[in-house]
């Protein structure tokens, strides 16, 4: 079968892009390329964002599939320390997409990311069904990514889900934790994925409600039809509903600039309390030098 011709394609610079195909009447799968392993740099971002409007406002309502280009990655997170370098990442490049993908875009100017210049003129939800086709492995911002979608299907051969936060010493920002509280189905899984960082296989993420189906394009096109997705966006209030759904995430992504200011309240809280409790153990070691073995 020859190659299906692209819809559009919107470059990710220095050498990916984001390509659209339609798959299908109002199906479009987004495929993203951006070496090694699909960052979530603020280009990244831009385009993917891009990639949306273009589809909202040039085709039809349908239904949007996300996938890789890349087998081994649907994305493997965020580069972290350039992100946690900057001051203006998660609220001006992060965080409008995971908005835009959950359901909200807020802005009501014309905002200039890189090399595009996004029209976020509304204050409503993306109007149609998103699904994240996880070919391979999706780590840290790359699954919360994921999540931000409405439906999840996982290669059931390769790849693994995880939240290696843990690992590298990386705290877990409101709007992270909060979509996770919000979308799993028990809280013994979020503590398994945000205290263990446990890798989950295809079969466990299915088991644990991570995914809603294994299998790759032609079962996330089975799926779409089964769940009639496409048909969902009609009505014009899709978004809206989800909106509601997931407020507290939507009110932690748009309002980045104060839980970022909370954070640091509760840092300074912490180093606080610490230097409390060190107090209190000093003095108990004095004491029990001295033969007084209390506070």
């Amino acid at each position: 079968m020859p190659p299906i011709p692209p819809l559009f394609t919107v470059p990710v610079p220095p050498s990916g892009s984001i390509t659209c195909t339609q798959r299908g009447p109002k199906i479009y799968l987004l495929t993203f390329l951006s070496p090694p392993d699909n960052r979530l740099t603020p280009t990244f971002c831009s385009s993917f964002l891009l990639a949306l409007d273009i589809l909202e406002y040039r085709f039809p309502k349908g239904i949007v599939i996300t996938t890789s280009a890349i087998p081994k990655f649907y994305s493997n997170g965020l580069n972290y320390e350039s992100a946690t370098k900057s001051k203006s990442f998660f609220s001006e490049s992060l965080y409008p997409l995971w908005r835009r993908l959950l359901t909200y875009e807020v802005s009501q100017t014309p905002v200039h990311k890189g090399i595009h210049t996004l029209t976020l003129l509304r204050k409503y939800s993306y109007p149609m069904p998103t699904l994240a086709l996880i070919n391979g492995h999706a780590f840290a911002a790359g699954l919360m990514t994921a999540m931000m979608h409405d439906y999840r299907l996982f290669n059931p051969h390769r790849g693994y889900l995880c939240l290696n936060e843990l690992d590298f010493g990386a705290p877990l920002k409101p709007p992270m934790a909060s979509i996770f509280r919000q979308k799993l189905p028990s809280p013994a899984t979020y503590r398994t994925l945000v205290l263990e960082s446990k890798r989950f296989n295809a079969l466990e993420a299915l088991k644990e409600g991570i995914v809603d189906g294994l299998g790759g394009l032609e079962e996330a096109l089975a799926f779409a039809e089964e769940m009639k997705l496409v048909e969902k966006g009609g009505s014009g209030v899709y978004g809206r509903l989800k909106a509601e759904m997931w407020k507290e995430t939507v009110r932690l992504l748009e309002n980045a600039e104060g839980s970022a200011r909370r954070a640091e309240r509760e840092e300074a809280d912490e180093k606080r309390r610490g230097g409390e409790s060190l107090r209190r153990v000093e003095e108990w070691e004095r004491n029990s030098r001295n033969g007084i073995a209390k506070l």
